[in-house]
């Protein structure tokens, strides 16, 4: 009996596909030297180290071992090249292979965070499937519209429903979708009616999730700048809510306001309205905007850190954005 095999019934080649033995063989030997997570503190402590470098006598306050154990673990990273190292003097000092920088960013700042978050919903991305999603949509545009007449209407309601969607893939309480998209919305055609050549100095901060150091940064900069500088703040990747250790930071800063700071994408329009953008650990993100000084401050990710290291890392951006104000108004 002949058989006719349909496209439904015959194997993929999957296997030409999958990755070759040798590039397997090395991955999996990186992999094993940073499954130690002693190790993962370490390159995470090294890759935020301000001064680009760490020696083994600064390594060795993150756990109580021995300044031996501390150098082993280092030369295992050195090892699957991770690392590289010198030495001057009596320490050694290692720094992130540039070859491995882009590697390690996206293990410490969009990996790593997603294994320690919760489980992401989808109850928002059902919630724009509502029957009365356009007519609400639609209805806050209008309102927006009204206040802002000197941007065209279909302008404004192509905003509104952009932040919409983009604040619908993360967030987990969809009841607040609407009022979200309002204070989202409302910056987005700020930044686009916003002069240049007359405003306050504007500061963008970038990181992956939006959920740590960028908000505290626009926060503190907010807090020192007192109106003189604008700071806003927004991710690459962003997270579902602001870290808890952060949020209880930010209440602290800004009070009862803080509870208006969630997550935001990043958008073209923000960095355009932006005189300053300062990524944290999100690489080259953001669109290059003729007259946008841009710069990038490696401080650690809040998400992986304890309450007291939270609060080390906002002491590191409070010193930096005391600079950065200075700057911009003198």
């Amino acid at each position: 009996m002949n058989v006719t095999l349909t496209a439904e019934d015959t194997c993929s080649p999957v296997a030409s596909h999958a990755i070759g033995q040798d590039a397997a063989s090395s991955v999996a030997a990186t992999l094993k030297a940073l499954s130690d997570p002693l190790r993962l503190r370490m390159l995470s402590a090294i890759a935020s180290d301000p001064r680009g470098e760490s020696c083994v006598c600064d390594l060795a306050e993150l756990a109580e071992v021995s300044q031996p154990t501390v150098s082993h673990h280092l030369k295992v990273l050195k090892d699957v090249d991770v690392l590289t190292s010198e030495r001057r003097g009596t320490w050694v000092w290692y720094k992130i292979n540039p070859n491995r920088r882009r590697a390690v960013t996206t293990l410490l700042d969009s990996f790593a965070p997603a294994t320690v978050a919760g489980p992401w919903t989808e109850d928002a991305v059902d919630e724009a499937r509502r029957p009365d999603f356009d007519a609400r949509v639609t209805h806050l545009a209008d309102e927006l519209a009204a206040e802002i007449p000197e941007l065209d209407s279909a302008t404004v309601l192509t905003i509104v429903r952009e932040s919409y969607s983009a604040l619908a893939r993360t967030a987990r309480v969809t009841s607040a979708l609407i009022p979200l998209t309002e204070r989202f919305a409302r910056q987005r055609l700020s930044d686009l009616t916003r002069d240049r050549d007359t405003a306050v100095p504007q500061v963008l901060f970038v990181c992956v999730a939006n959920a740590g150091r960028s908000q505290l940064a626009a926060a503190l900069v907010n807090q020192l700048a007192g109106g003189r500088v604008i700071a806003r703040s927004a991710g690459s990747s962003p997270a579902d809510v602001i870290h808890p250790h952060v949020r209880s930071l930010l209440a602290e800063i800004e009070g009862d306001g803080a509870t208006d700071r969630f997550p935001k994408p990043l958008t073209d329009d923000a960095v355009r309205a932006a005189d300053v953008v300062i990524t944290m650990g999100c690489g080259d993100v953001c669109p290059i905007i003729p007259g946008v000084r841009y710069d990038d401050w490696a401080v650690g990710d809040p998400a992986l850190a304890s309450r007291e290291g939270v609060e080390a890392i906002r002491d590191d951006i409070a010193a930096r954005v005391r600079t950065l104000v200075d700057n911009l108004l003198n």
